[in-house]
């Protein structure tokens, strides 16, 4: 893996797509045996955004010939903010070379509920390449 993608995230609640500042960003990768490794903590800002992620990527050529592998790296998004449900995105393709723009919407929570009991998880299938 000698190239690299980046991943933004951006933020937000509700239809109106209002940006969630302050919001804490983690992209992991699995490392085996249920165990995730970090690569990066990010905070949102005011727009709901972050900088950017750098991610190892296979080279462009993977995806030359049928049967080698993915010809992306993936990657899981957790996000995590008071008074929103925490939010698991797992599986998000990264290419090389690429800016993925991973759009991530929060559901406020009921008053007097702690985002630590309720969470989303939503699972992004591979692409068929």
């Amino acid at each position: 893996m000698a190239s690299i993608g980046t991943i933004v995230t951006r933020v937000y609640t509700s239809r109106a797509q209002l940006p969630v500042p302050g919001a804490t960003v983690a992209v992991t990768q699995r490392a085996g045996g249920g165990r995730h490794t970090l690569l990066a903590l990010r905070v949102t800002d005011e727009n709901g955004r972050t900088a950017p992620i750098r991610v190892a990527t296979p080279e462009p050529s993977a995806s030359e010939s049928p049967g080698t592998e993915s010809p992306f790296a993936v990657c899981d998004i957790w996000v995590e903010v008071p008074g929103y449900e925490m939010l698991l995105v797992e599986n998000v393709q990264v290419f090389p070379n690429t800016e993925t723009l991973q759009e991530l919407e929060l559901i406020p929570l009921p008053e007097q509920t702690s985002s630590s009991t309720r969470g989303e998880i939503v699972d992004i299938p591979p692409q068929d390449l």
